[in-house]
């Protein structure tokens, strides 16, 4: 039997691996007193950076459809480029679940909310999210120029248009509002003076390129600084500015941490932040190494997002989908597709996860899956999301296999008061929590199988949507 500092330290290794991460592996159960070696590699993680690629070796073909006159043609690539942004979808949707650099990944996924973008151009979508994954636990500063240099952010903000002629502000706009200073830290007249900076900032194909002819070479005045300034100047000067650093801060820590922002605590961490010249990794390993971190408070807290629950479930229980696509369908159902997001502004995030229709299809999924029920069920139109004709609306069965004998090594046959507690601390993260009336069903019932069907019910529970 597990001692009770077992079972607490094993809690926060999951509370570890769910916020750090996407949640706990069963080879973790089997840690107790230190850290395995992938909780190791949370604080280090020294994985060689693989791109993930899904345009073909032989680009010429496609680059010849974007690039033709021909109105079939474009037609042609458009198509195309759309069937490989979901496979790009689900290339990533695969490297969230499998990935040993479990940290690398979650950092992506925060700031695909912070930097939300969504281009259908393959092209552009697979160099903006690889930017993400190999850049964001480096410095922040590096970070924000590789983004905001990229095809795809500089056509969702639509700064191809900004020329000295006729500047456009939106890019200059959300580059303080949404990604560095927050709403109400710069006036009209920052806007207007960076906009003219970032003028001539465009794209060919999926290179950055200035068009000097387009840029505004005047003299400009931005947070009080005179100068000919250009996009990359305007970038430096913002981070010199410690707001940033609490912008960022704040943001981070309502993240992977909690909503309720200590202010003492924040402060302290945007200090070093900004110190450590924005060192992403610092500011993570500050976080997660706190005795703060793991107190009560801070512990299945927060309500999972879609992909978080979608692919914790698949590291926790280790099922394969018998056919991808309908992940689409399932992430559209809940309100958050990856390379997707609704707005600049990404995913409102927290509350908003949970209505009465996606509490209920997240509540009944977990059965219908490992029951091979069918599942009926159409998606709502959101045009908002920029996401029509990606997938059909419909989906009638989703397909999974599972592997339920590699629990025998973990838990005992014979389920006792114990081993049920054993189970409830691996799928929950919310303690002292009495069992439902389903699952208290299926330990009193003496039929075969009685450990999946009451892991299933464990997690078509409202606790475990938390972490």
């Amino acid at each position: 039997m597990e001692s009770k500092n077992q079972k607490s330290k094993k809690m926060e290794n999951f509370h570890l691996l769910w916020r750090a991460g996407f949640g706990p592996q069963l080879k973790n159960l089997n840690d107790n007193n230190k850290q395995n070696k992938e909780l190791s590699q949370v604080f280090n993680p020294t994985y060689p950076f693989k791109k993930i690629k899904v345009t073909p070796e032989n680009t010429k073909n496609l680059l010849e459809l974007v690039q033709s006159n021909n109105v079939t043609n474009q037609m042609e690539a458009r198509k195309i480029s759309r069937q490989l942004v979901r496979k790009l979808n689900l290339s990533w949707l695969d490297e969230l679940k499998n990935s040993e650099n479990q940290l690398a990944e979650k950092m992506a996924f925060f700031w695909h909310g912070h930097f939300a973008c969504q281009n259908r151009n393959i092209f552009h979508a697979e160099n903006y999210l690889n930017i993400l994954r190999e850049k964001g636990l480096g410095k922040f500063g590096n970070l924000i120029k590789e983004i905001t240099k990229s095809p795809a952010m500089l056509s969702f903000l639509n700064n191809q248009q900004n020329k000295k002629s006729s500047p456009n502000e939106n890019f200059a706009r959300e580059l303080m509002e949404l990604f560095t200073l927050g709403r109400g830290n710069y006036t009209e007249n920052d806007i207007k003076e960076s906009a003219r900076a970032f003028t001539g900032w465009t794209f060919l194909g999926n290179e950055f390129i200035f068009r000097k002819k387009n840029h505004d070479f005047d003299e400009k005045v931005f947070f009080g600084e005179k100068g000919n300034f250009d996009g990359e100047d305007i970038i430096n000067i913002i981070l010199k500015k410690q707001q940033t650093a609490i912008f960022i801060t704040q943001k981070i820590y309502r993240f992977f941490v909690n909503d309720i922002l200590p202010e003492k605590r924040v402060k302290k961490l945007a200090s070093d932040f900004f110190n450590s010249d924005y060192d992403i990794l610092a500011l993570m390993t500050q976080i997660f190494t706190s005795t703060w971190f793991y107190d009560k408070e801070n512990i299945g807290t927060k309500i999972k997002s879609p992909i978080e629950w979608l692919v914790g479930m698949q590291r926790q229980v280790n099922f394969e989908f018998q056919n991808e696509n309908p992940l689409l369908f399932v992430q559209k159902i809940l309100g958050q597709m990856l390379l997707y997001p609704p707005n600049v502004a990404g995913w409102a995030g927290e509350k908003n996860w949970i209505d009465s229709g996606t509490l209920m299809f997240r509540l009944k999924f977990p059965t219908l899956l490992a029951e091979k029920s069918n599942l009926e069920i159409e998606a709502k139109d959101e045009n908002d999301a920029g996401i029509a004709g990606v997938f059909e609306n419909r989906v009638r069965k989703i397909e999974a296999n599972f592997n339920w004998n590699q629990y025998q090594k973990y838990f005992k046959n014979n389920i006792d008061d114990t081993e049920i507690q054993k189970i409830q601390n691996y799928i929950w993260q919310v303690e002292n929590k009495k069992l439902t009336k389903s699952i208290q069903e299926y330990l009193t019932n003496e039929t075969k199988n009685k450990l999946p069907k009451i892991i299933t019910a464990m997690m078509a529970t409202p606790e475990y949507q938390m972490m």
